[in-house]
C-alpha cells in the first residue's frame, strides 16, 4: 500500500463534512499521512487519527512518504486518463496539494504526537461510542483485492461500536478501473442484520473514475 497524504479540503469533500461535522470528536481511521487532523485543529476541530503507520515516528514516516508520493505522481501521470481533473485542474497541481498535505502532516506529527495513535483495523484501543463520527479514507473497498468481506465485516462492526454517531467510508470501488466490489450488497445485508443502518450518498468529489460516494453506517434508531 502507498502511504497517502490527502489534505484538509479533500476530506471535506470526500466525505461530504459540514461544519456540523466537525463540532465532535472525529476519528480519521487509517489516516495515513493525511494532514486532516492538522486541518482540523486548524479549524478549532478536535480529530484523532489512528493508523499503524505511525509506529515508525515522524523521521522513517518522511522519508516513506517522500518514495511514495513520488509514485503516486508517477502513475498518475501514467494513467491519467483513469481520472477527473474538476478538482485539482492539472496533474502538477495535484502533486503540489499532495505535498502540501504531507509537509502539514509531518509538522503536526511531531507537535502533536498524541493525536496519531499507532493501531490498525479491526482492533481499535477506544472505548465504546468514544467518537461522535468515524471517518474512513481509501481502505475499505479500495483494497478489497486483499481484506474479504469478512475483514470488512469486522472493520465496519469495530468503526460502529467506537462511535456514537456515524461511520462514512470513502470510496466504494476498487482502486485502479474503479470497479464495484461485488460484496458490498452483502456486506450491507449483514451490518442491516447486525443492527447498522447503511446508505450510499453521492459526494461533491471524483478523482478516481466512478470513486463520487461514499458509505454511511450508523445504528438502527
Amino acid at each position: 500500500m502507498i502511504i497517502t497524504s490527502r489534505s484538509f479540503g479533500e476530506y471535506r469533500a470526500m466525505f461530504a463534512l459540514g461544519d456540523g461535522d466537525l463540532r465532535g470528536v472525529v476519528l480519521d481511521c487509517g489516516g495515513g499521512a493525511s494532514s486532516f487532523a492538522a486541518g482540523a485543529a486548524g479549524a478549532g476541530a478536535r480529530v484523532v487519527a489512528a493508523d499503524p503507520g505511525y509506529a515508525h515516528g515522524p523521521d522513517v514516516l518522511a522519508g516513506l512518504l517522500r518514495g511514495d508520493q513520488e509514485r503516486a505522481r508517477a502513475m498518475v501521470r501514467a494513467n491519467a486518463d483513469r481520472f477527473v481533473w474538476d478538482w485539482y485542474g492539472t496533474a502538477e497541481r495535484y502533486g503540489e496539494v499532495r505535498s502540501a498535505a504531507g509537509v502539514e502532516f509531518i509538522a503536526d506529527l511531531r507537535r502533536r504526537p498524541g493525536s496519531y495513535l499507532a493501531a490498525a483495523l479491526p482492533c481499535l484501543p477506544f472505548a465504546d461510542g468514544s467518537v461522535d463520527l468515524v471517518l474512513c479514507s481509501h481502505l475499505l473497498f479500495t483494497w478489497a483485492d486483499r481484506f474479504d468481506l469478512a475483514w470488512h465485516r469486522a472493520a465496519i462492526l469495530e468503526m460502529s461500536r467506537v462511535c456514537r454517531g456515524e461511520v462514512r467510508i470513502f470510496p466504494i470501488v476498487h482502486r485502479g478501473a474503479g470497479e464495484r466490489v461485488m460484496f458490498l450488497d452483502r456486506l450491507r445485508v449483514d451490518l442491516e442484520a447486525a443492527g447498522l443502518s447503511s446508505e450510499i450518498r453521492r459526494v461533491p468529489y471524483e478523482f478516481q473514475r466512478g470513486a463520487d460516494r461514499l458509505l454511511a453506517v450508523g445504528a438502527h434508531r
